[in-house]
């Protein structure tokens, strides 16, 4: 089994958090988004992986630290990692196909901007599980239609009336991803284009147009990180799930006086925490300083210092210096204070 990766986009959405890193790097609940994603993913397979495939973009913004990383995801997973680049932005199904030499045998395919909670059994008899979401508003996604069979039969994008409540959250099977390389090759060679862009969805209507069988594999839980709000929201979701799990989310080399630490949280090493409340649902990465300061619902990454502050909903990156009795101050673009 393979996992394909495409995750060259800027993530302009959740700016300026990603100006300097990745969305798919951003950290959410105490680990990048891509690495939680594949390791659920895998976890899903129940199989070994063999080889995980990034599609990742421009050097000068996906430098080698980056691949460093995907390269230690994969290794940790033992799977072969490789690196593709798509170095202009001409859609999903042409980012999949810069990953060419990889697209043989079974395989997942991944967009690195959501996660996930799942827990069914994969049909492996189907040529391709398109995996989904019931959602109750499902005129504002792509949805996939069933026949009486429960096979998909069509990809509909935002119904106007109800086809079925079922969301495309943008994580595929393919029994053998060749026949979709196949027909994506087919779609670049003759330029169908949509929106401005090549599909991965023209290559799929293809495949069930010569008569593939696709079925759905239905998340339980599926999470956005698309922008500030919603990557905050996930935060929340995902430390509460790891928490009724029983994972260990507060490190032992941390440092608290005079602070109170409402679970679920984050603490990662080297957090020094003084005159405090912190939690529920907050993420700390390595090294920050919290003092004077009162801490809910939020995700603060790496070496910052956060003085004399309350924050509810908030994000705040590495490197941060934020005094809530601030007089002068240094703010770049994107930025936000409310």
């Amino acid at each position: 089994m393979k996992i394909i990766v495409p995750m060259a986009g800027r993530g302009s959405r959740l700016r300026p958090h990603t100006l300097t890193i990745p969305k798919p790097l951003v950290p959410v609940a105490g680990k990048p988004i891509v690495h939680r994603l594949v390791s659920d993913i895998v976890q899903v397979l129940g199989e070994p992986i063999e080889e995980i495939a990034f599609i990742i973009g421009d050097p000068a913004f996906f430098g080698e630290a980056v691949v460093v990383s995907l390269e230690e995801l994969a290794h940790g997973l033992n799977a072969r990692p490789t690196i593709y680049r798509q170095l202009e932005p001409k859609g999903t199904g042409h980012a999949i196909m810069c990953a060419a030499p990889s697209l043989s045998g079974p395989a997942v395919i991944a967009y690195a901007d959501t996660l996930i909670r799942a827990k069914f059994s994969l049909d492996k008899q189907a040529d391709s599980v398109i995996w989904t979401k019931q959602v109750q508003n499902p005129e504002a996604y792509g949805v996939v239609n069933l026949n009486e069979r429960e096979e998909i039969v069509e990809l509909v994008e935002k119904p106007k009336s109800f086809v079925s409540n079922q969301a495309v959250i943008g994580i595929y099977y393919f029994k053998d991803i060749g026949v979709l390389k196949n027909e994506l090759q087919f779609v670049l060679d003759h330029e169908i284009i949509q929106g401005g862009e090549y599909q991965i969805n023209d290559g799929i209507k293809r495949m069930m147009a010569s008569g593939k069988i696709f079925k759905t594999g239905t998340v339980d839980e599926w999470m956005d990180c698309g922008n500030k709000e919603v990557t905050v929201e996930t935060n929340t979701k995902m430390l509460q799930f790891l928490h009724q799990d029983g994972e260990v989310l507060v490190s032992k080399t941390h440092t608290s006086e005079n602070t109170t630490i409402i679970p679920p949280c984050f603490i990662d090493d080297a957090v020094v925490l003084k005159n405090s409340t912190i939690g529920p649902h907050v993420s700390l990465g390595k090294g920050t300083i919290i003092e004077n300061s009162t801490v809910r619902n939020s995700i603060i990454q790496s070496q910052s210092i956060i003085k004399n502050a309350t924050l509810e909903k908030a994000m705040i990156g590495n490197y941060v210096t934020f005094d809530g009795n601030f007089t002068e101050v240094s703010i770049g673009d994107f930025c936000e204070l409310k």
